[in-house]
């Protein structure tokens, strides 16, 4: 199944996880043997595989999405970014992704390596994901089409201009035939909300899937929150500000957080929820069988 395939005629909402690959060969093993079973239990419809930055673990993402795909037999999708590399080199990529199975990729443009200010194309490869949706279009026919995945960003990407201009780019990736949009996590379901309108006036018509990130520490989210510019509602920071250091007394308020916040955004006409993992599953599975 592809992308769109899982939001046509639905019943349910769409339950999705992602995931990405441990630096060690102990870690993808552990990975393997007892992390994805447990996410399987929980009945997602699918798995999305990230990579390191500039490509570092990409050869790990491919093994672990057709680990998901033709051993535990749920569709996968590997993740694909414009980041160092070439057409030529995504070709190949993408020519191993298909022969592998996979039905489905997340096109994204990436983020700069770490130790620099600003993404930067290699000469011969893309300048933004608009385009790599284009190009992975231009290489298929009807046997070979692939579910394609972009992003979207509620409260706008760090590096836009304006949610207005963001939503343009937005709208590029999409005429360019994507199939869904997956969101940037965020904590406030009222700017979800608002985003959702805004997309829908710019003549987007495609699935808009939040992307849910639980709160696992008051470490992660200071980090998260000046990564990505996610804001964090008044109540909810007092909450973890007064937990302190106890980060399992902060887990139990991410984990209420984020069932309660995924509960609203269903009962809110949301067609799924993708969920950014982080390699564990003990909230994962507490929050998907609140819900």
């Amino acid at each position: 199944m592809r992308f769109r395939d899982f939001f046509k005629g639905k019943t349910r909402p769409v339950i999705s996880f992602e995931i990405y690959p441990p630096k060690t060969k102990r870690g993808l093993h552990a990975l393997k043997s007892r992390l994805l079973p447990k996410l399987i239990e929980l009945g997602p419809s699918y798995i999305t595989v990230t990579y390191g930055a500039g490509g570092s673990t990409q050869g790990e993402t491919l093994e672990i999405a057709s680990t998901v795909k033709n051993e535990l037999g749920l569709e996968a999708a590997c993740h694909l970014t414009c980041v160092g590399a070439s057409k030529s080199e995504i070709d190949d990529i993408i020519g191993r992704i298909r022969t592998e199975g996979i039905n489905n990729i997340v096109a994204l443009r990436g983020d700069p390596p770490t130790g620099q200010d600003q993404f930067v194309a290699h000469e011969e490869g893309f300048n933004h994901a608009n385009e790599l949706v284009e190009h992975i279009r231009a290489t298929e026919d009807s046997n070979s089409r692939v579910g394609l995945a972009v992003a979207g960003y509620p409260e706008k990407h760090l590096e836009a201009e304006s949610l207005d201009v963001d939503i343009e780019n937005l709208k590029r990736k999409v005429d360019a035939d994507a199939d869904i949009v997956i969101t940037q996590l965020f904590y406030d379901n009222d700017a979800f909300y608002d985003y959702r309108d805004k997309v829908a006036a710019a003549g987007i018509d495609i699935p808009i899937v939040p992307g849910l990130m639980p709160i696992q520490s008051r470490s992660q989210v200071q980090r998260i929150a000046s990564l990505c510019g996610a804001t964090l509602p008044k109540n909810l920071l007092g909450q973890i500000e007064d937990a302190g250091d106890d980060d399992e007394a902060v887990k139990v308020i991410g984990t209420e957080q984020c069932t309660a916040q995924s509960q609203g955004l269903i009962r809110n006409g949301a067609p799924g929820i993708h969920y950014y993992v982080l390699n564990r599953s003990p909230q994962i599975r507490r929050i998907v069988r609140a819900l």
